[in-house]
């Protein structure tokens, strides 16, 4: 009876003991399973597969074979994915920087791929008619270390970084106090004199003109004190460097000029070198194609050419980049060798001779100012006095570089534009010689 009693309940436990067996074994098993996955997520047994050797950002990681990996290890691959993937930029970025460098080294002396470096990316072209170049090359890093004393001098007088500057002795005294004048006159407050003697430097003191006399130099002393006017104009190409390595644009003038508005209202700054010409109209300011006849040639007899005329060396705005250092670099290395050479022809030749075999040219921009507003005696005389219509323009500037009896013209300018007399320039000639009535 008792065995017939107790048989289901047997049965009952004993099949609760089986349950209990298989469940103990399933969590036994998956306890196992995480700690196997846990210490061998690449699996236990590796193989070899195709997908190895792929790249770190297209291989597929087996960091989450089992349906309990940690989310703790999830998070630390996640990190170094991460700083894989940073490390891996910022190397792609050497990279590119040191291809760049090497491309430099073996392309030499390509200097217009150094200014791309310089400035930035390179560029596509864009669509037809749209492409523009570069002509307004990057400004130096001034350097106050050069000459402190011009700089704490500069800092004062010069308004955005420009000013006008003329160098002078007491062979132009005359000249230079109608030259200060004018330009109080019109109001320009950003002009400087290069006193290349003691009397000059007084003469600007006590009239209130802003005066800048150079440190002792023997090269420059004896052309600046005893110089005729070629040789003293040919200093500021040595004399100017110091300006443009501070950072300073500059307006550079003769002092045969009248100023009848201030030259800073109508420049470009778009361009190393800003020059007034000494051209008479369009075509010889400017440039024209001028054709060469050679008859002996026949059919071909006549050959193009272009022609222009010369940049006014006594006249012309120039801002502190690398290439017009490397202008007045040339011309004054050029003049210290030959001090017979004009310095205005030495300046053109630097800025329009094209590279050739045996000779670099000068990568400079420039840009020709407008003749009628930037006006030169050949001009006035020649044209303006006799042209009612033109005769009523206001010129910026009147520079009297054509005719040798200067200061006796400058005051009949003086005359006409500022104090209204209307027959003020007739008694002059167009020429330089006086004509006999």
């Amino acid at each position: 009876m008792a065995d017939h009693r107790d048989g289901p309940l047997m049965r009952d436990k004993s099949k609760e003991n089986v349950q209990c067996q298989i469940t103990l074994a399933i969590v036994i098993g998956i306890v196992l399973g995480c700690v196997f996955a846990f210490l061998y997520p690449y699996e236990l047994f590796t193989y070899y597969s195709p997908f190895q050797n792929q790249p770190f950002g297209k291989t597929n990681l087996k960091a989450g074979s089992s349906s309990c990996e940690s989310s703790e290890r999830i998070g630390i691959l996640k990190l170094e994915m991460a700083s894989l993937s940073e490390k891996n930029a910022e190397l792609n970025i050497k990279l590119k920087i040191l291809r760049k460098q090497l491309r430099l080294a073996e392309q030499g002396r390509d200097y217009a791929q150094e200014q791309v470096m310089a400035l930035g990316e390179n560029h596509k072209a864009g669509t037809f008619g749209t492409v523009k170049g570069l002509r307004t090359n990057p400004t130096v890093v001034p350097d106050e270390s050069v000459n402190p004393r011009l700089a704490k001098i500069l800092e004062e007088v010069a308004v955005h970084k420009e000013i006008i500057v003329a160098i002078a002795n007491s062979k132009v005294q005359s000249m230079l106090e109608v030259w200060f004048t004018s330009i109080k006159k019109v109001g320009i407050p950003n002009h400087l004199v290069v006193a290349l003697d003691d009397h000059i430097e007084s003469i600007c003191k006590s009239n209130g003109v802003p005066v800048y006399k150079r440190d002792p130099d023997e090269g420059i002393d004896s052309i600046g004190k005893t110089g005729n006017n070629h040789a003293v104009s040919g200093l500021k190409f040595r004399i100017l460097r110091e300006f443009l390595q501070l950072g300073y644009s500059v307006l550079v003038s003769d002092v045969d000029i009248v100023y009848l508005q201030n030259p800073f209202d109508y420049l470009y700054r778009d361009s190393d070198v800003e020059s007034m010409s000494d051209g008479y109209n369009n075509k010889t300011a400017y440039g024209f194609d001028d054709a060469f006849d050679e008859p002996a040639m026949g059919w071909a007899r006549y050959a193009t050419t272009m022609r222009i005329w010369a940049y006014n060396s006594g006249f012309f705005y120039i801002r502190p980049t690398l290439p017009s250092i490397e202008l007045l670099d040339r011309v004054a290395n050029r003049l210290s060798k030959d001090p017979d050479s004009w310095d205005q022809a030495v300046f053109n030749e630097e800025l329009f001779y094209p590279s050739h075999p045996g000779y670099d040219g000068l990568h400079v921009s420039k840009r020709t100012l407008d003749f009628y507003l930037f006006m030169n005696s050949n001009v006035l005389f020649k044209m303006v006095r006799k042209d009612a219509r033109i005769k009523k323009l206001k010129p910026v500037i009147v520079h009297v570089n054509y005719h040798p009896d200067k200061l006796p013209r400058i005051n009949a300018i003086v005359d006409f534009y500022v104090n209204g007399k209307q027959d003020a320039l007739e008694p002059f000639p167009v020429g330089s010689v006086w004509q006999k009535k």
